[in-house]
């Protein structure tokens, strides 16, 4: 199974966040499939990390290249995955949460989220 990890993990990862517990990194080490992070998150992070969101102070371009270096898979975003989105209930408005739902879906992946809004879509979505 591979695993698309939504941003605040991403964030998490890169300032060694305590939020992210030994439980979550210990799945992460021992993931079998594909460790997948999206391009609409590095969008979503250089998006608010610009408008000055504290919670999102991580440089983007160092962040994905860690990742690279990490062995995570780059996931593009596709006019399937936009598209997508529009057949999502309107049970969470952000869009960049939106997209990963929705590439999720699209790409047969578990998104794991510790967004208990995100964990109401039906489908491929595990709440940790």
């Amino acid at each position: 199974m591979s695993l698309l990890l939504d941003t605040h993990f991403l964030i998490w990862i890169a300032d060694g966040s305590p939020r992210l517990t030994p439980d979550v990194r210990q799945r992460l080490r021992s993931q079998e499939g594909s460790l997948l992070f999206s391009a609409a998150s590095l969008w979503e992070i250089a998006i608010k990390s610009r408008r000055g969101r504290d919670d999102f102070r991580v440089d983007g371009a160092e962040l994905r290249q860690g990742l690279l270096a990490r062995r995570y898979e780059e996931l593009p975003v596709t006019g399937l995955h936009a598209l997508e989105t529009a057949a999502l209930p309107a049970i969470h408005s952000d869009p960049f949460d939106r997209l990963l739902i929705a590439q999720a879906w699209c790409e047969g992946v578990t998104l794991l989220t510790a967004d208990s809004k995100v964990a109401r879509y039906p489908g491929p979505i595990e709440l940790i």
